[in-house]
């Protein structure tokens, strides 16, 4: 029967990373039941429970050979998918069978190993949140010293620099870094907890001795890497860190959409374009066109991703008592679509960000219809140093302006403001120094400096600390 039959999911076939994919699927996560399953019968040995090193050494000579068709035969025989494992592992390694799980219940694997993957997802997209960083900072200097109009209501306002534009992309990844710092400071994973969080099945096993029951989750968790471990649970770790995360990548999809929208607005203008290949097709009936398809494919996306936190807020919200078993389908779509859609933006943010195209001459074409507008204070300044009147000259700006912007508006034509200002005697004072009051670099203030002192100060301690993981390169697949 052909696959293509069959519906996929986008985020696999066309826009998430290999890496990102494999993170979140079934060997790695099975894989890591056995990890723990391992972690915790070698634990239970050491602290003295009647298991072998035989049993410990079969274990793991089997702990990558999963037997998938076998794992779906038990499950469809006992609705339960830790058990259908359980089974399935004990089949491969018959002499542990009995001591496999022992003690735990199933979020012991569901929970410790739902929390590895997400980890190990965290620093995938802090790997390519970085990357994006180090490519607009040398984007952002290397366009810090050039003039561009800013917009405020997306109309024409004062100066600032292509590079100083960028580094508002910048801190908004930069508040992102912050934010997805603060979720490695606080992780932990569940540990060993038993049924309810009480861990009444590790008191019995070890005859109430408590001792040895938080030593067992010490070692479990060690044994793992890790150090720190939730210090109350239910039968699941608090589904608010899923919320967290959610919010986290949220952050970073709301940034890169802001990135997305300017650069399309931008491309309109024909200031700023994306990379457009040799082969690309703009338009199937429109052969001239050069649409933004990696920005708006980036906004889609982005979208999409802005909706997923509300659904972990109500997966947290209704988490009855101990737990319930509503949020395990809705948690297996969600979690991992979340880590998808961030990888797959950020990996057009990447090609993006490293290979914008800007057109000087445009931009500078731009200023010349709006510079002669902002630049009436200074001239008429210029002019009462001269010894004229503020008043009467205000007058006459106020009058050519309307000219200027009259001919502009209703005929189409170039903003001959400066010209008409040449052309009244009112200025002559300032006729010769009109090109030095016109030069848009002053119109900038500190924006080049800006650019460089944040930078400085705020992105590159950040681009160092992560220097082992730069370089990487954004792969668009369709």
């Amino acid at each position: 029967m052909s696959d293509k039959l069959f519906y996929e999911n986008p985020l696999n076939t066309r826009y998430a990373s290999e890496e990102m994919l494999k993170n979140f699927g079934d060997e790695k996560r099975f894989r890591l039941w056995r990890k723990l399953w391992i972690a915790l019968a070698e634990s239970e040995m050491e602290l003295g429970l009647p298991i072998t090193e035989e049993q410990i050494r079969e274990l793991k000579t089997h702990s990558k050979d999963v037997d998938y068709a076998k794992a779906e035969e038990y499950e469809r025989q006992v609705r339960h998918d830790v058990m259908a494992h359980v089974k399935t592992y004990g089949d491969a390694a018959p002499s542990a069978k009995g001591i496999i799980h022992l003690g735990a219940t199933s979020c012991f694997v569901d929970c410790n190993s739902e929390l590895i993957v997400m980890k190990d997802g965290l620093d995938i997209i802090l790997k390519k949140l970085v990357n994006v960083m180090d490519k607009l900072k040398n984007f952002a200097l290397k366009y810090k010293d050039v003039p561009t109009l800013g917009f405020t209501h997306l109309q024409p306002a004062q100066l600032t620099t292509v590079g100083k534009r960028a580094t508002l992309w910048l801190q908004d990844l930069m508040l992102d870094y912050e934010n997805l710092t603060n979720l490695y400071r606080t992780f932990r994973l569940r540990g060993v907890k038993g049924t309810t969080g009480t861990q009444a099945s590790f008191m019995e096993l070890f005859d109430g001795d408590e001792a040895k029951v938080k030593e067992l989750e010490r070692r479990v968790v060690q044994k793992l890497g890790y150090e720190k471990v939730y210090g109350v649970t239910g039968q699941t770790y608090s589904r608010k860190f899923d919320y967290n995360v959610l919010c986290v990548l949220s952050q970073i999809a709301q940034s890169a959409y802001k990135f997305s929208n300017d650069i399309r607005i931008l491309q309109n203008m024909k200031e700023v374009e994306e990379p457009f290949e040799k082969t690309q097709i703009g338009s199937s009936a429109m052969a001239y066109k050069r649409n933004p398809m990696r920005s708006e494919r980036m906004g889609s996306l982005c979208r999409y991703m802005l909706s997923l936190p509300v659904n972990s807020a109500v997966t947290a919200s209704t988490q009855w008592f101990e737990r319930t078993l509503d949020d395990s389908a809705n948690r297996r779509i969600v979690n991992a679509q979340a880590f998808l859609t961030v990888d797959a933006v950020l990996n057009i943010y990447m090609n993006v960000a490293e290979n914008l195209v800007v057109y000087e001459k445009v931009i500078e074409k731009h200023l010349a219809q709006e510079l002669p507008f902002m630049a009436t204070e200074n001239i008429m300044m210029e002019c009462v140093k001269a010894g004229g009147d503020r008043q009467e000259l205000h007058e006459k700006i106020r009058v050519l302006s309307m000219e200027a912007g009259r001919r502009v508006k209703q005929e189409g034509k170039d903003n001959n403001l400066i010209d008409l200002i040449r052309a009244d005697e009112a200025f002559s004072a300032i006729h010769d120094q009109l090109e030095d009051i016109l030069d848009a670099k002053k119109f900038v203030g500190r924006a080049p400096r800006q650019t460089e002192e944040f930078i400085e100060s705020e992105i590159q301690p950040i681009l160092d600390a992560h220097s082992d993981l730069l370089g990487a390169k954004g792969d668009v697949r369709v």
